[in-house]
Formats: C-alpha cells, sequence, structure tokens
C-alpha cells in the first residue's frame, strides 16, 4: 500500500485519564506496534498533522514522539517522502518469538455427520499446476487474450449503477439473454432468459441443486464410476446415495429402477460421461426421462464439455428432450474460456424457478457484475464462436498428440480410448498393473495422472488413467507421454 498504508487502518488511541504524558503515550503505542510486528519494516507512518488530528492532541505531542523515535532508530524520515518504520531496527526490548508452537489439536466433544463428511473430502492438485497433465487447464490464444483485454477495459470505464449495487441473483439481463440463444443453438436446450441462472461453475450449480432439490436421506442416483466432486457434495448433504453402474451405453436406467425405483433424483453426464467418456443412448435417455416423469424425480445433467467436440455434430441435450420440464440443466464457462473466470449457468424448470432465485440470494447473492458485462460483450461480439473454433482444432490436435506417443511408447501395457468430445482422455492398463501405484510414482517424477479405480464405488472397477490433454501444447505432451509410458512399462515401481 502506498500512503498512509496499513498504519492508516491502526487503532490509535491514547488514554485523557492516564498520568503519562501524551507525547509519552503516542511514543509507546508506536514503538510497541513496531516491536511486535504489528507494523512492520517499511512502512509508512501517519503525518504528524494527520495522526494529531486523529487522536485530537497537539501536533507537537506527536512531534516529540517521532523525534524520539527518530533518535532512537525506529523511524526514519525521508525527504519528501514521509516518515517511515526503519528497515534496520535495533534488537527488540521485548522480542516477539518467531517460532509458532502449534497448540495440540483440540477434541471436538460433538461433530456433526456433515463436519464428518467434510473432514473426509479428497482434494486434487489444483488446475492451476502447469503439470502435464493435469486435469481442468485451458488454453487461451493471443487473438482471444486481446479481446478479453479490450472488453474488459471497456467496461471498467463504463461502470454505472448495475456494477456498483446489487442486482439479480439471476444474473445481469444481458448474459442471461445471450447464454439462452447460445443454449438454443448449440445445445437443442428448450428456454428462455428467465430460467437462466448465472453460477459461478459446475460445483455451486451441483450445490444450489441439492439445497432445493434434496432432503437429508432422500434417495438420489449416481454414476458409477463418477465424478468425485458431485458425490463429495452428495455425501455432505447426507443424503442416501445410489450408486447405479455406467456401461458403454452410459448409466444403465434400468438398474437403476430396480435399486431405487423411487428416488429423488439423478445426477448424469449425459453427452460425456465423467470420467469413462461414454455417451448415453438414445433408449436409455428416453428411459430415464419416462422414469423421471412417472415418479416425480428430478434429472440433473451436467453438461461440463459440450463445447468441445472433435468429430460430428455437437450432440443435444437431454433437458432438450425433456416435454415433462424434470431436467435441471447445467453449464460451465470455466472450461470453455478459463478456470479463474468462475462463471456457469443453469437452466431451472419454470415451477423451481422461484425457490433456485431464492436460494442463490442466499447462498452468495450474485456474481460478479463485471465479470459478467465482459462475457456477455464476448459472446455478443462473436468472440466466444470464434475462440470456440480456433480450440477445438487446438484440443484435437493436442488429442491426437497423446493418442499417437501412448500408442507408440506404451502400446502394450495401455489400451486408449479416444474421446469425441472432452477434454481427457483415459488410458486402461493391462497386465493388472496398478493405476494408483503409477499415479504415485508419476507425481513423484513431475506428471499428474489420475487412477480411475478409486472413482468407483460398488461396480467392478477398471484400471487406468486419466490424462488431461487440453492445457498443455503438443511441445510439452510428447515427451510427458515418453516419461510416462517408461513408469507404465515399470509397472509404477
Amino acid at each position: 500500500m502506498r500512503g498512509g498504508g496499513w498504519a492508516d487502518l491502526y487503532t490509535w488511541q491514547v488514554d485523557r485519564t492516564s498520568a503519562i504524558p501524551l507525547f509519552r503515550q503516542v511514543y509507546l503505542q508506536i514503538r510497541s506496534a513496531i516491536l511486535s510486528r504489528t507494523l512492520g519494516p517499511g512502512l509508512r507512518l501517519p503525518s504528524s498533522r494527520g495522526l494529531a488530528s486523529r487522536l485530537k492532541v497537539a501536533r507537537a505531542s506527536v512531534v516529540l514522539a517521532y523525534e524520539q523515535l527518530l533518535d532512537e532508530g525506529y523511524i526514519v524520515g525521508k525527504a519528501r517522502s514521509g516518515t517511515f518504520i526503519s528497515s534496520d531496527l535495533p534488537a527488540p526490548i521485548e522480542p516477539r518469538s518467531t517460532a509458532r508452537v502449534r497448540p495440540p489439536r483440540a477434541r471436538i466433544p460433538s461433530v456433526s455427520v456433515g463436519f464428518q463428511a467434510f473432514e473426509r473430502v479428497r482434494s486434487f492438485p489444483s488446475a492451476s499446476d502447469a503439470t502435464p497433465f493435469n486435469m481442468g487447464r485451458t488454453r487461451l490464444d493471443a487473438r482471444s487474450v486481446e479481446a478479453w483485454r479490450k472488453l474488459t477495459h471497456q467496461v471498467v470505464r463504463s461502470l454505472g449503477a448495475i456494477h456498483l449495487g446489487y442486482s439479480d441473483p439471476r444474473g445481469l439481463p444481458q448474459l442471461r439473454q445471450i447464454i439462452c440463444e447460445y443454449l438454443r443453438v448449440a445445445r437443442a436446450v428448450r428456454c428462455d432468459p428467465d430460467q437462466i441462472l448465472v453460477t459461478t461453475g459446475t460445483q455451486s450449480a451441483i450445490d444450489l441443486a441439492i439445497r432445493v432439490l434434496l432432503d437429508r436421506e432422500a434417495e438420489v442416483w449416481v454414476e458409477d464410476p463418477g465424478y468425485l466432486l458431485t458425490h463429495q457434495a452428495l455425501e455432505t448433504a447426507g443424503v442416501s446415495i445410489r450408486h447405479i453402474p455406467v456401461d458403454t451405453d452410459g448409466m444403465d436406467v434400468g438398474a437403476g429402477r430396480r435399486i431405487a425405483p423411487k428416488a429423488r433424483a439423478a445426477f448424469v453426464t449425459a453427452s460425456h460421461q465423467f470420467p469413462l467418456g461414454v455417451v448415453l443412448t438414445m433408449s436409455r435417455r428416453l428411459d430415464l426421462l419416462a422414469w423421471a416423469r412417472e415418479v416425480g424425480a428430478w434429472i440433473v445433467e451436467d453438461d461440463y464439455a459440450s463445447e468441445f467436440r472433435y468429430s460430428g455434430r455437437p450432440l443435444a441435450s437431454l433437458q432438450g428432450l425433456d416435454d415433462a420440464e424434470r431436467t435441471i440443466y447445467i453449464g460451465t464457462l470455466n472450461k470453455a474460456l478459463f478456470p479463474g473466470l468462475r462463471l456457469g449457468y443453469m437452466v431451472v424448470p419454470p415451477s423451481l424457478l422461484r425457490a433456485f432465485r431464492s436460494a442463490r440470494y442466499l447462498v452468495d447473492r450474485q456474481p460478479s457484475s463485471v465479470e459478467q458485462a465482459v462475457v456477455a460483450e464476448f459472446m455478443r461480439q462473436g468472440y466466444f464462436a470464434s475462440h470456440l473454433r480456433r480450440t477445438r482444432l487446438l484440443y484435437r490436435e493436442q488429442r491426437d498428440a497423446l493418442v499417437v506417443e501412448l500408442a507408440r511408447r506404451a502400446g502394450d501395457h495401455v489400451g486408449v480410448d479416444v474421446p469425441d468430445q472432452g477434454m481427457h482422455l483415459i488410458a486402461y492398463l493391462r497386465d493388472r498393473r496398478s493405476d494408483t501405484a503409477i499415479e504415485t510414482a508419476a507425481r513423484q517424477r513431475g506428471i499428474a495422472v489420475r487412477a480411475i479405480r478409486p472413482m468407483y464405488k460398488k461396480a467392478r472397477p477398471r484400471s487406468g488413467l486419466m490424462l488431461g490433454f487440453s492445457g498443455f501444447s503438443c511441445e510439452a505432451i510428447v515427451p510427458a507421454a515418453s516419461r510416462l509410458a517408461k513408469i507404465i512399462g515399470e509397472g509404477g515401481a
């Protein structure tokens, strides 16, 4: 901070009932703050006039205190700059111990089920980790970056009342309108702008769906294997999770009918199942919709990677087939653009809209209006569509480079499913190799892969590795794949 900086926020005070002279109180207060490192070296102090005004004392009292501190080396004066805490302090009279003593972990006599569930949450490496083949990474080329910079400057220069106050919890009208138009064309979603809720991404949308739709111990269908964060969100909510197996046709709806025929909701990644990448077939889509209509259940469709399809036309959404309006559709801009954006959306049936809007309001009021305005212009002016066209070509090239290198270097040990969509692929391991052992060995050698075996809950697991390819150039992918192939050949030893 420049100017007075943090020192301006310090609670300056004097005790007028004390027998200690005012200048001495000021001196002792500043010296104590310096010795305790509450005010750190190099920090600018308020001017003598400013501090006197704040303390409502004569300026002479502050000047005397500053002079003594100067003489003792606690502060230094710089011409035309001000007074600063010395960076070359004398040894403190009462030195503050720099050693942190960690207190023993307190015993918690009684904790909630939710607390215990949150304690068990497993975290993964951050997507900001540029280690190949980390998941969730994206790439912006120079044209997209320049357009984003230009539009951000425009929005900041035109800040108005809608940015300086609160706005609709559903999101800015212009962004909801453009998202609605995009979804109608690209995903065959049935919606109007009033049904759009802008979220911070898939996880916030899942959280809202759980809050609005599910009571504790309500039965829900979850894909097995499936997206771990959705599973963990449901677990922490205390619902009764029913694991529905996934095969080459997607979630086995027939199995779901047998396992939990009257479940309250089904969470599904229909167009690109996570993690296996398979597509829910049309017959199963229709069966799932029929089941939801028959029992009054809800379907939460997570369409997390719909923008990146590398052959054929993008698949239509499950929601677009739903005449009974039992489907909540979820999408994200964080994967289409970049994870740090923290913007996504959900399409809510009209019968649920009021409840979802209230939940959005109570959870965090609204998303950033500035970021929303930038995204709206990015989409309205055609930059988004152009970005997606270029990125699809780029990601396909990166996918192909990874597939070729794995086949060449590790073809005897892995079988690779080449995905038509998405941002990752799976290399299935042969010869009973342990995917968890290879994951650990790869991480130790600077390569990030995820074992899929832990993602299975009840279904018979397969051994395989998830590799993200979207965030890495071919020049980075090829040598990393070569190193990974060597680790696979060694069996993770």
